[in-house]
């Protein structure tokens, strides 16, 4: 039996202001030509399907098409939700649903309750853990506190029964799969994730997770294995810089009549480039190494001296694609640290005034063409002063 371990589709989301839903219908076409090649039994999605609790009419479109594709090219489906879904709305028809292939988990009380899938010669239970917001769930799950290494424990111990009892009333072997959206232990997070545990003092230890079979975790953004069994297949298409230079794409897993038998990563193509560049503006548009970033989207840091003047229209003339620029400037004297109002303070004229505030939110002074444009402004207020 093969499943294919995706997660965080993010459907709706866009990427520093630019629109995504285009490249997530090339992700989607991906996903189904995935399938197809590889005779995939189950695709599975650990959490975070949309974006947002409330996704547009032409979001749900898309995903709505795709689980049409998916079942039309042979696989049923496993969804839980994340902490960006709204469980009640994504889990919506769901019992009705799973008649026709398509298995919702985004209640607490159906965490328990696995879709079963059957070999030859053997079962596989997938287990759809939703995201376990804990204040609002650990009361009910009987959790010892509030926290998230607690209401998943709490989860998992109810799982774990239900596994038991199921392998033995069987006739033949019953292996497990368990899907949790969850920031665990070790996992190396990503910018465009949303942050469930501060500083990693509430995350999920991996061992929790070891017992079975195969555990796919959801929420990180990078594909990371934690344990040859535990793994996070990360995105479909990157949503942060900082994923920049990561594979993305899913995770085959395989399963025969004992157990476990293989994982391998299947690449999808990412629509559009991305590039994260750093350096003097002089150098960065002058290097020709860096032609393949001109059709990337880009973040730049710039670190002159001084902040350039129209640095961003500059860069766009050579990098259209730019959509991010900081200012990192190096080799800057140091000088006494001074606030802005001690610097005006000690403004001796109306001109000082003025270019001192200039310098103040552009970080660097006035030219000669700035100063004489001050000069010629200051000279006219103070002749319509007289006037009056």
């Amino acid at each position: 039996m093969r499943l294919l371990h995706t997660s965080d589709w993010h459907l709706g989301r866009s990427f520093h202001g630019a629109g995504l839903l285009d490249a997530q219908r090339g992700f989607a076409d991906a996903l189904v030509e995935t399938v197809l090649e590889h005779s995939v039994d189950v695709v599975l999605v650990a959490g975070d399907v949309y974006d947002r609790a409330l996704p547009g009419v032409d979001v749900v479109t898309l995903f709505d098409e795709t689980l049409v594709r998916l079942r039309e090219a042979g696989a049923q489906v496993v969804v839980t939700s994340g902490n960006h879904d709204s469980a009640t709305r994504l889990g919506f028809g769901g019992r009705l649903f799973a008649a026709a292939g398509l298995h919702l988990r985004t209640r607490v009380e159906d965490l328990d309750r696995p879709a079963l899938f059957h070999g030859e010669g053997f079962d596989v239970a997938v287990y759809g853990l939703p995201y376990l917001e804990p204040r609002m769930v650990a009361a009910r799950l009987g959790a010892g506190e509030p926290r998230h290494p607690a209401v998943v424990a709490a989860a998992l111990d109810r799982v774990r029964a239900d596994l038991r009892q199921r392998r033995a009333d069987a006739d033949r072997p019953v292996h497990s799969l368990v899907m949790a959206h969850v920031f665990a232990a070790g996992g190396i997070p990503a910018e465009s994730e949303r942050e469930l545990s501060m500083g990693g003092l509430d995350a999920v230890p991996v061992p929790y997770f070891e017992d079975f079979d195969y555990a796919a975790l959801g929420h990180l953004h990078g594909r990371q294995r934690l344990a040859e069994s535990v793994r996070y297949c990360g995105s479909p298409l990157p949503y942060s810089f900082g994923e920049a230079g990561q594979s993305k794409g899913g995770l085959l897993v395989d399963f025969d009549a004992g157990g476990l038998h293989s994982v391998r990563a299947v690449e999808w193509p990412c629509p559009q480039p991305l590039a994260v560049l750093r350096g003097d503006l002089g150098e960065l548009l002058a290097d020709p190494e860096l032609a393949w970033a001109e059709t990337a989207w880009c973040q730049i840091t710039l670190t002159d001296t001084d902040r350039p003047a129209r640095a961003m229209e500059r860069l766009r003339e050579r990098f259209p694609e730019t959509l991010v620029l900081h200012f990192d400037p190096q080799g800057r004297k140091e000088e006494p640290e001074r606030s802005y109002g001690e610097r005006l303070a000690q403004a001796r004229n109306p001109l000082e005034v003025c270019c001192g505030f200039v310098e103040h939110v552009r970080q660097r002074g006035t030219d000669e063409a700035e100063s004489g444009l001050l000069v010629e402004v200051l000279a006219e207020a103070a002749s319509e002063a007289v006037s009056r």
